[in-house]
């Protein structure tokens, strides 16, 4: 077990499956808000499920229109329980505020140093809380 308190640029509450990547993503063309998956055909974790989940990445890359993706999955139900980035994201964080004011859902959105980046690699689960801590497992006994 692991715990790292991180800064909540959004503040709110998830906990789930960890899907850690050291690769950022554009969210416009790489993200389907529809499916909840990475559709970057190039992307490390091309098809892999993120709607729901603890997503654990450096941050976006490419258009700000990536926040109106995030924001139509947040409608869908389909964005991921939280984002863990290790640099601030004012493109997801936007994605991340309107979702919260628009429709009541908020996106848990926290901000970890690089080393503590580093260290969530390992985390299968994890649960995070409006503070911005964020205690994970292994999975290993």
């Amino acid at each position: 077990m692991g715990m790292i308190q991180g800064r909540a640029l959004i503040q709110g509450s998830a906990q789930g499956e960890v899907i850690f990547t050291d690769e950022p993503l554009s969210f416009w063309g790489g993200y389907s808000a529809r499916e909840g998956r990475i559709i970057d055909t190039h992307h490390t974790l091309y098809g892999a499920k993120v709607a729901g989940k603890i997503f654990v990445l450096p941050g976006a890359r490419g258009s700000s229109t990536g926040s109106g993706i995030l924001l139509e999955a947040i409608r869908l139900g389909n964005a991921p329980a939280a984002l863990i980035l290790s640099k601030p994201d004012a493109i997801l964080a936007l994605g991340a505020i309107v979702g919260r004011e628009l429709y009541g859902k908020p996106l848990p959105l926290i901000v970890v140093t690089e080393s503590e980046f580093g260290e969530l690699h390992k985390a299968k689960s994890a649960r995070v809380d409006k503070t911005g801590l964020i205690v994970w497992e292994t999975g290993k006994t």
